[in-house]
C-alpha cells in the first residue's frame, strides 16, 4: 500500500504499509515467510476506525485518538480469538486509530474491509523487507518484485503478482 505522500517517524501509518487480515491467525507467519523474514515472536500492528477503538480495547476514555501508533491497550476478552494476527501474547496490540480527516483513502480502505467482516481494522507492517521503509514508486516495485507480496497498490493502480508471470 504506496499511497501518497510518505509518514514521518518510526511507523508506517498507512501510506507505506504492508497490509494483511488481522482475522487469520496464519498471517504472521506468511509475513514472515514471504516479506519481513524477521524472528516470529515481534508483533504486527493493528490500524483500527478510530470510532471502534472502544468496542475493541480497554482505553481510558481521554485517549482515544492514537494516530501515530505509539501507544500499546489491552483487547477485551471477547475480541482476542477474532484478530489473532494483530493480538500480541500478552493480549496487547501496538494500536494506530485512523480517521477519516487524518488518512482519507487508509479511512475508507479499513472501512470497506469492516463493511465485509465485521472487524474495523487491518493489520499494518511498514513497507520494507530488511531495509528502511520504501519512499518511492520505484523501491515499492523493487520491494515487490524482490519479495513474494501478493499485491501492490500504488495511488489508484494494483498489480498483482499473478498477472506478472
Amino acid at each position: 500500500w504506496f499511497q501518497g505522500r510518505m509518514e514521518w517517524g518510526p511507523r508506517a501509518l498507512g501510506n507505506r504499509s504492508i497490509l494483511g487480515d488481522p482475522r487469520r491467525s496464519d498471517m504472521k507467519d506468511i509475513l514472515n515467510l514471504k516479506i519481513k523474514k524477521r524472528e516470529s515472536f515481534r508483533p504486527f500492528a493493528p490500524s483500527v476506525l478510530k470510532e471502534y477503538i472502544n468496542d475493541w480495547f480497554y482505553v481510558p476514555k481521554d485517549d482515544i485518538d492514537v494516530p501515530y501508533m505509539m501507544k500499546v491497550y489491552k483487547f477485551k476478552k471477547d475480541k482476542i480469538k477474532l484478530i489473532p494476527a494483530v493480538c500480541h501474547v500478552d493480549e496487547t496490540g501496538r494500536l494506530q486509530t485512523v480517521s477519516k480527516s487524518l488518512n482519507e483513502r487508509y479511512f475508507k480502505l479499513i472501512d470497506l474491509f469492516f463493511k465485509k467482516t465485521d472487524v474495523p481494522m487491518l493489520l499494518n507492517t511498514s513497507f520494507n523487507e530488511n531495509e528502511p521503509i520504501v519512499c518511492t514508486p520505484k523501491e515499492a516495485i523493487d520491494c515487490f518484485l524482490r519479495t513474494n507480496m501478493d499485491f501492490l497498490a500504488i495511488g489508484d493502480f494494483l498489480l498483482k503478482r499473478n498477472d506478472l508471470i
